[in-house]
């Protein structure tokens, strides 16, 4: 199965799923009861497959889907703040068609970027269990296959880090931190950054041009530089 049609499997795959009964019921009373801001449109409310170029040299894993978010609009880091974020940094970088993210048919097409989470629903508190990412791993795993032109993994966040790690086989890990680059065996990258979290971005941790930096780097090791 070539690349392309891989991926398919794995989006119909994960938005069908059923799998964790917490994370399936949290979703759909997400859904249903909805915040005052969003309560006239309606909701995902499913599992949230990976959103890119299928080309992609640069891959970008964040967590799992914000509950008013991809939960919300049904694409990964689209339709909350931790997305502005991302994807006006992407379209500043010449990475991204537009500098705003706000649903599946906005128009907005990656160039040489997929975005994914190794969890695929949205889950309580921000907090999935370890069955519930054990589970979502084979998902997160197939999309890593199918994207086989990557050459460098932007990691955004510990738990990010941890689990692209887990897939590239990398060993020892090094300790995670802002900028951050673990080569690995076959000559791609994990490149480190800070989530681009509310939390994080609001408190100056990480900045426009911090965060900048990181994709203008992965681009230079992309290209072999």
């Amino acid at each position: 199965m070539d690349g392309g049609r891989a991926l398919q499997a794995v989006h119909d795959e994960v938005v069908s799923c059923r799998a964790c009964p917490r994370l399936v019921a949290w979703r759909e009373q997400v859904s249903a009861e909805k915040r005052a801001a969003f309560r006239d449109q309606d909701y995902w409310g499913r599992g949230v497959p990976g959103f890119g170029d299928l080309q992609a040299r640069i891959l970008i894993v964040g967590l799992a889907p914000a509950a008013h978010g991809a939960n919300r609009t049904g694409r990964v880091f689209t339709g909350d703040r931790s997305g502005d974020f991302l994807f006006a940094a992407l379209h500043r970088v010449g990475l991204a068609s537009q500098p705003e993210a706000v649903g599946r048919d906005d128009g907005m097409e990656l160039d040489d970027v997929f975005i994914t989470a190794p969890v695929k629903c949205a889950p309580p508190a921000n907090k999935p269990t370890s069955d519930e990412r054990a589970s979502c791993r084979p998902f997160f795993q197939r999309e890593v296959a199918a994207l086989e032109r990557v050459r460098v993994v932007v990691a955004l966040g510990q738990i990010g880090y941890v689990a692209t790690a887990a897939e590239f086989g990398l060993r020892p890990r090094p300790d995670f931190g802002h900028g951050v680059e673990a080569p690995l065996p076959d000559g791609r990258t994990i490149l480190c950054s800070y989530h681009v979290s509310q939390q994080n971005t609001f408190t100056g941790r990480l900045t426009g041009p911090m965060f900048d930096a990181i994709l203008n780097r992965a681009r230079r090791l992309a290209d072999g530089r």
